[in-house]
């Protein structure tokens, strides 16, 4: 049986092609895109969780990712 990890991201307008690209190469596959409760878009994504030690990297660039979108909402 596949077991999944996810993500969410909020999707900046202007740069919606470059956020997508750059989880799909980390492979996450978009599951949905809705509107976010204060306006924006958020994605949702969605990756098989592998044995390697990697499985976990997403979860540091998500944390990462968050981290940046914090500082420019300030």
């Amino acid at each position: 049986m596949t077991t999944w990890e996810y993500l969410t991201t909020p999707l900046l307008i202007h740069n919606t092609a470059a956020i997508l690209n750059n989880w799909g190469k980390q492979g996450w596959e978009l599951v949905q895109v809705i509107q976010g409760p204060e306006g924006g878009l958020v994605a949702y994504f969605k990756r098989p969780i592998t044995q390697d030690s990697t499985a976990n990297a997403g979860l540091a660039a998500a944390a990462e990712a968050s981290r940046q979108f914090e500082g420019e909402a300030q």
